[in-house]
Formats: structure tokens, C-alpha cells, sequence
């Protein structure tokens, strides 16, 4: 990832380039450089950039965009319009693992155009392949700091950096799970959601329901509480219908 530059050309607003730095921080990269930008608020670039200032600050900027990519060894351009020489573009999950394989053998730039009307046609003959974001055509353009975000996270996934919390509690086993459906059975026919005849049927429909989605031990535990609970509170429940109106026995 650190061999992969982030090229903004000709940008126009400052928060746009602010939200490009802080999207970068939060997946991994470093790397900005900004090719014959005019002036922007370098203000509203900061505040958008939030805790990622040190790479607004740390970004570079060149006069032309030759001079942005003379270090790179491949250039992916990314383009929303249509055109002659527009159709051989790939969307961003289709080219990270290529991204990627290049990175460890030289500095690969991906490259994003101004905000108004994307890159020229002379700024893309400086690309050697092309990236399309998938989007509706009714309005397939993008924001500079949105598409970048998209680009950057494909990148990140594809570079397995990212590893989800693993379940801390095991998944539950066949046996603690018949005990968890028979407290349910039990509680069910107390409170007089089923009827003793029926109770086989309705079973094998509340069995269908837990069987959508892996239970863990937790789950289960939670669940037989639940049972738990309810059979006790019936059971206050009933008490108190059947007592005495003066309260003695």
C-alpha cells in the first residue's frame, strides 16, 4: 500500500481534498500529490481533512501532471464519461488485485481528474488503463472524494490488511440447542401460545427460525434465559390469578 500514490489533477475545492486525505488514512495510504491545482481554501481543506492533516500537509504539488507520475510505473485513471478512447475500463474490484501485484514491483499512481468535468482526453493518454465506478447511468458521475474513498477501500479488502473480530463465544452444539427448543416447548405451551396437540407442528416452525442463522453458545444461553424468565412469570402471573379476593387462603 505504501507504494501506491494518490493523484489529484487540477482539483478545485479544498473540502474535496480534505475528504480525499482523510479516506486515505483510514485505508492505509499516505501518498498524495496534486497536479496543476489553481488556488483552494486551504481551510476548508484542513477542517474536511479532520485527523488526517499531517498528509494535507505532507502532500506534494507539480505545476503538470508529467511531473506528478514521472516516478510511477503504472498509472490507473479513473473516468465516468464514455468516448473512443473511455472503453477499456475495469471497475476498482476488478483491477485491485492487478493494483496491488504492481505495487510490489514499482510505484503505481491512481489518478482522479477535477471535479467539473473529469479528465481530458491529453490527461488520460498519460494512464495506462482506466477505471469505471459502477453506477446508474441516469448519473454515473461521482464525487472526487467519494470515488477516491471507493478506489482506496477495493485496495484495502483486496489487500487482506483487514481482519474482522472473530466470535468469542463458540458456536453452540446439537445438544445445548435441544435443551434450549425444549425449555421453549415448555414455556410456550404455559402461556398458551400452542396447544399440548399442536405443539409438534408449531416446534418445527420456531426450530426453522433459529436454523436462519448460526447460534452461539452466548445466544443460546440468552435464549434459554429468556425461556426461563417467562416460565417464571406466568407462573407469578397465575398465582396471583388464582388467590383468594381478601388474600387469605
Amino acid at each position: 500500500m505504501e507504494h501506491i500514490r494518490i493523484v489529484l489533477c487540477r482539483p478545485i475545492y479544498g473540502g474535496n481534498i480534505g475528504s480525499v486525505c482523510r479516506a486515505m488514512a483510514n485505508m492505509g495510504l499516505s501518498d498524495l500529490v496534486i497536479a496543476g491545482a489553481g488556488a483552494f481554501d486551504p481551510l476548508e481543506a484542513r477542517k474536511m481533512a479532520c485527523w488526517a492533516t499531517d498528509i494535507l500537509e505532507s502532500c506534494r504539488r507539480f505545476a503538470t501532471l508529467a511531473e506528478a507520475l514521472a516516478d510511477c510505473a503504472l498509472v490507473f485513471g479513473a473516468t465516468a464519461r464514455t468516448g473512443l478512447y473511455r472503453q477499456h475500463t475495469r471497475s476498482p474490484r476488478d483491477w485491485a488485485p492487478g493494483i496491488l501485484a504492481a505495487a510490489q514491483a514499482g510505484r503505481v499512481a491512481l489518478l482522479f481528474g477535477p471535479e467539473d468535468d473529469g479528465l481530458s482526453n491529453e490527461e488520460l493518454a498519460q494512464c495506462h488503463h482506466l477505471i469505471r465506478i459502477p453506477s446508474t447511468p441516469v448519473y454515473p458521475s461521482l464525487n472526487l472524494a467519494q470515488a477516491a474513498m471507493i478506489c482506496m477501500y477495493e485496495l484495502y479488502v483486496a489487500s487482506g490488511a483487514f481482519e474482522p473480530l472473530p466470535e468469542k463465544s463458540p458456536l453452540a452444539e446439537s445438544g445445548m440447542k435441544e435443551r434450549m427448543f425444549a425449555m421453549w416447548e415448555q414455556v410456550l405451551l404455559e402461556i398458551g401460545f400452542m396447544e399440548p396437540a399442536k405443539a409438534q407442528h408449531m416446534m418445527l416452525g420456531v426450530r426453522r427460525i433459529f436454523a436462519r442463522g448460526a447460534l452461539s453458545e452466548d445466544d443460546v444461553r440468552i435464549l434459554m434465559g429468556i425461556a426461563r424468565q417467562t416460565s417464571w412469570y406466568a407462573g407469578q402471573k397465575e398465582k396471583k390469578t388464582t388467590a383468594p379476593a381478601d388474600g387469605h387462603p
